[in-house]
């Protein structure tokens, strides 16, 4: 099989087809965006996290150029709101929180057991443990029942 090249596409060096350097590699790929320099510009800024922005941390957002301006006045006015991340939502909700189990939703829907540590010292008894285990289990479905939160199935 006979490899075939584009001619378009530059693999090597400009005038010999040697490697290159990735420093020239990527200013050559950042040649496509326009770089400008605003001068005496009013920023205002609308963060989540900090109360002003703090040197060297990158922020997630929006910048909104509010004036335009003419060629030589530099009284520009820009607003820049930070975002909310998307992976704010909780995943698994809670919907019972107890001493020995919690009853969690999943994205399905459907809801799961967990069980929380077993804590094993001198009053420790195997009795009460499952006891206790039973009684939160029949009080996380009652509540869950009561709620609407579990729905019966139609036969």
């Amino acid at each position: 099989m006979k490899k075939v090249l584009n001619r378009k596409k530059v693999a090597g060096s400009r005038k010999t087809n040697e490697p290159r350097l990735v420093g020239s590699i990527v200013s050559e790929m950042l040649q496509v965006w326009n770089n400008n320099t605003h001068l005496a510009v009013d920023l205002k800024t609308q963060l989540r996290s900090d109360r002003i922005a703090k040197v060297g941390k990158s922020y997630t957002g929006m910048l909104c150029r509010e004036t335009e301006c003419d060629e030589f006045r530099y009284d520009e006015h820009f607003t820049f709101t930070e975002t909310i991340p998307p992976t704010t939502g909780k995943r698994n909700p809670h919907l019972f929180d107890g001493r020995f189990i919690t009853v969690t939703r999943r994205d399905d829907g459907s809801l799961r057991l967990n069980f929380k540590e077993l804590k094993v010292d001198a009053d420790f008894s195997v009795e009460k443990y499952a006891t206790g285990v039973a009684n939160e289990l029949l009080w996380a479905l009652e509540g869950l029942i009561e709620n609407g939160s579990v729905e019966e199935e139609s036969r």
